[in-house]
């Protein structure tokens, strides 16, 4: 299985886990809510949801609205519309991916997927993936400043304005995920210093690890000029 396929498993089980859907709904969630997945299509999408019923891991309902049911014999010859739905099997799946916080996770496409679920991920693994998300960016940074200082005085000006760029790209993640890390932080010694702290559950569901105040729209990682 390559990477970005296993990335789409992941987003379908993840949207899944909130409602059955449709493909077509499913994909335009895709589009719309990951932006990773903006340029894909059916022909991705479909083998994937066979992969997983066929992994037991969904099952295939028709759709209880009538308005989706029209016989296949009609006229039309427009079938009932198929509703994808989280069996047991691939819940207890999703949420162990969810738990994974390996070198995969930090990578560009897999992270914005991650972070798209960070409101059903246990607070400790949302730590441990931004930090080594942060982990890679700061790699990444020294190895194009290395860089730029080594080519600097054999590029044009546009190809070392396009490198500068990439590198402020990079650097603006960085500054990103200290204030999320920061808050991530914050929100758990404020759980703690709780006379009540001890008798909380750090569910997967919590977001008070978010900024307050963010004036910047998040960095997008899949951004090719901060590669």
């Amino acid at each position: 299985m390559s990477r970005r396929s296993g990335i789409l498993e992941f987003a379908v089980l993840g949207l899944l886990r909130e409602s059955p859907m449709h493909g077509y709904e499913l994909r335009k969630r895709l589009n719309t809510s990951l932006g990773i997945f903006r340029a894909f299509s059916y022909g991705t999408l479909y083998p994937c949801l066979k992969t997983l019923v066929t992994s037991g891991w969904l099952i295939e309902e028709p759709s209880g609205d009538p308005a989706d049911t029209t016989p296949a014999s009609s006229l039309t010859g427009r079938r009932a519309k198929i509703v994808y739905r989280l069996t047991a099997e691939g819940k207890e799946h999703f949420e162990e991916l969810l738990s994974h916080t390996g070198p995969d996770a930090w990578e560009d496409e897999h992270f914005a997927a991650r972070f798209a679920f960070f409101g059903q991920t246990e607070r400790d693994v949302r730590m441990r993936v931004l930090e080594g998300r942060r982990s890679r960016l700061e790699e990444r940074l020294e190895k194009m400043r290395a860089s730029l200082a080594r080519t600097r005085e054999r590029l044009d000006d546009y190809t070392l304005e396009l490198q500068r760029h990439g590198m402020e790209s990079v650097e603006r993640e960085v500054r990103w995920l200290n204030e999320l890390i920061e808050s991530e932080r914050s929100g758990r010694d404020q759980r703690r210093s709780s006379p009540e702290g001890s008798a909380q559950q750090d569910t997967s569901g919590e977001t008070g690890g978010l900024p307050r105040h963010r004036g910047d729209t998040p960095p997008d990682p899949s951004d090719d000029t901060a590669k």
